[in-house]
């Protein structure tokens, strides 16, 4: 395939302010639909929702830059993991202190699996039907989150009328999706996202909050969240969504070999997983959502014609600019929730997609086995993510964090079926 620019080459600087614009609308949605969903589980108000949004953003434009300068060294947009998503919802009953706590010691031990070489070791485990199973749990153990949204619109809406506006605007995209190409289609959430938030507006307007936010600050010194405290059963849970959250980052970095041919494969495998855990270590720190790199990349570079690295840095930096000017981003966050739910949603289908993708792509011919390995572990994490309170409640402490989490249930189920009851003999 023929690039206007390739992966080292520098454009000139229109060239790279106007592609590192595209890079920056694909990166901003995910940020912001992400963040949005987690700084409603543990923060009271607008104020310390902008906040928790400005650090999440900072941790993504920070990562980003390191990995395009000395991490992997290749055009990947970065965003905040979905699977830690999973991690924090089913342990918002703990203190965020326990949390962030065990995200800063899951980026960590990436790290070191990364810097030591024994992550080649770990990502053996997972076969095409564990890979599989990871992605569609990813998204299916998400839907009470996506009912919540859904259900509860706000400003006066009742949950029939936004379920019936998420259903109409899921719709859409599918539609669109179907005619758009190239640039087009590769930013279709970002039109998604803005026309869907103008069209429930409209309906439901409700006003920015923008009183109380200066336009710009400096204010490090709120952004820690205090102390820090490990729990055995919520850091085990974890450290199961760090297992996807590197299978994840290790697709995506493979997925550019086929497309740019880059040298010295396994050594940007393990710069990029290494800065992956060092930003995870920062995001912990700072409690926020760790980051990844995410696997639409290739479709990018592909519609747009550009490969250079360097294109990423523009959309890095004005990241890490939003970070210090709170207006900016409570009109970039003011998405409702009906629309953060059903652009997650929407989303999520293609999640599904890729996983049955991954399931179908291996090298041996599909067997009825197979979908049990597949089968098992979906019910079973879905049917633990829509268990009540009042059930997990009652599961044993220590328990707890990994038994109610279906995620964390349904991949251990894959890895039992895969490599001990259903194994080939």
């Amino acid at each position: 395939m023929e690039f206007s620019y390739h992966l080292d080459e520098r454009p000139p600087l229109g060239d790279l302010l106007l592609f590192g614009l595209q890079w920056l609308a694909i990166a901003l949605p995910s940020i912001v639909i992400i963040g949005r969903v987690v700084a409603g589980l543990h923060t009271a108000g607008p104020a310390t929702e902008i906040l928790y949004l400005q650090k999440l953003s900072l941790v993504t434009g920070l990562t980003m830059a390191v990995q395009i300068l000395i991490g992997h060294r290749l055009p990947l947009v970065a965003g905040p993991a979905a699977v830690l998503l999973i991690g924090v919802v089913a342990s918002r009953s703990y203190p965020v202190g326990v949390i962030y706590g065990s995200i800063l010691c899951g980026g960590l031990l990436l790290f070191l699996l990364a810097a030591s070489g024994l992550f080649r070791t770990v990502v053996k485990l997972f076969t095409p039907r564990i890979v599989a199973a990871v992605l569609l749990l990813i998204a299916f153990t998400l839907l009470p989150t996506i009912r919540n949204l859904l259900t509860a619109p706000g400003n006066g809406a009742t949950s029939l009328a936004g379920l019936g506006f998420a259903a109409a605007l899921i719709l859409v995209l599918f539609a669109v999706q179907r005619q758009l190409t190239g640039i087009w289609k590769a930013t279709l959430i970002v039109w998604g996202v803005v026309a869907g938030t103008l069209a429930w507006l409209f309906f439901y307007p409700a006003p920015l909050p923008l009183a109380d936010l200066p336009a710009a600050s400096f204010p490090l010194r709120h952004w820690a969240i205090g102390e820090f405290a490990i729990d055995p059963g919520v850091l085990l849970a974890f450290l199961f969504c760090y297992l996807a959250l590197a299978v994840n980052d290790l697709g995506s970095i493979q997925a550019m070999a086929g497309l740019l041919k880059p040298s010295d494969m396994p050594g940007r495998i393990s710069r990029g997983v290494s800065v992956t855990g060092l930003g995870n270590v920062l995001a912990g720190a700072l409690g926020v959502l760790g980051p990844v790199d995410f696997s639409l990349s290739p479709g990018v570079i592909a519609a747009s014609g550009c490969a250079s690295r360097y294109v990423l840095l523009p959309a890095a930096a004005v990241l890490m600019l939003l970070a210090f000017t709170p207006r900016a981003l409570a009109v970039l966050g003011a998405v409702p929730p009906v629309v953060v739910g059903a652009i997650l949603l929407f989303i999520l289908c293609s999640q599904v997609g890729a996983g049955l993708t991954a399931l179908l792509a291996g090298e041996e011919p599909f067997r009825f086995e197979h979908g049990l390995i597949l089968g098992l572990p979906l019910l079973l994490g879905t049917l633990v993510a829509f268990l009540p309170p009042a059930v997990t409640a009652s599961f044993p402490a220590v328990l707890r964090p990994v038994l109610g989490n279906g995620f964390v249930v349904g991949t251990l189920t894959a890895l039992l079926l895969e490599h001990g009851l259903l194994r080939p003999e």
